[in-house]
């Protein structure tokens, strides 16, 4: 598997013989301009997901693109998406993406909760090689391989994502959602996470459109 992060939730991913990208949001830069892709995942309809100004562009770009995001989204982006609901089952060639979890976590008891699915990718015999949660922190039954792990954001604090990571219990995780921590308080966070791991989870950093072999 080949990750490249792209900044805040957007991830290239090269899997199971596919390329996708998660999230290309308005926090996110480097994305414009990507050509191959076999799919673009979509988790939730927030502008630092998805990118309503910049998307058509890289939709153009990737004609052969599958578009795939939670129900709300899809009605949102047109019949040229295919709306995922939790537990749902879609596939790209040989890979296997299969939805998770369903609601966005709680910012604030006065906001109206919103559609969030994460995304577990593998294949048929190995589901959960990849877990991008979107914003929750919903911990699947199936045992996750590689976690991109939320850092920051209005819905969570830094124990709820130690927890989380603890939950999961990746062999690899990995930041997103950062865009909203100073980047001076990023090695607080990210020292917290790696220190904090599960003995067996290895948490390691790389930089912005540079990518990493797993």
């Amino acid at each position: 598997m080949e990750l490249t992060h792209f900044g805040h939730s957007c991830v290239l991913a090269t899997i199971e013989g596919a390329t996708v990208l998660f999230d290309p949001g308005s926090f996110s830069h480097g994305f414009e301009g990507i050509t191959g892709l076999d799919a673009i995942f979509v988790t939730h309809q927030h502008a630092d997901h998805v990118d309503v100004d910049r998307l058509p562009a890289l939709v153009d770009a990737n004609p052969n693109a599958r578009l795939f995001s939670d129900p709300q989204t899809a009605a949102q982006l047109g019949d040229a998406w295919t709306a995922v609901n939790a537990g749902d089952v879609v596939t790209v060639g040989d890979l296997q993406a299969t939805g998770v979890g369903g609601t966005h976590a709680t910012i604030h008891p006065d906001i109206p909760l919103i559609d969030n699915v994460g995304f577990l990718l593998g294949s048929a015999d190995k589901p959960g090689q990849l877990l991008h949660p979107g914003d929750s922190l919903f911990v699947p039954d199936q045992p996750v391989d590689v976690l991109a792990l939320p850092t920051g954001a209005p819905w969570m604090k830094v124990s709820e994502g130690v927890d989380f990571l603890r939950a999961v219990k990746p062999r690899l995780a990995f930041p997103i959602h950062e865009a909203v921590v100073a980047e001076g308080a990023r090695p607080i966070y990210f020292g917290m996470f790696g220190n904090l791991a599960d003995k067996g989870t290895e948490f390691r950093q790389f930089s912005q459109e540079n990518s990493l072999t797993v």
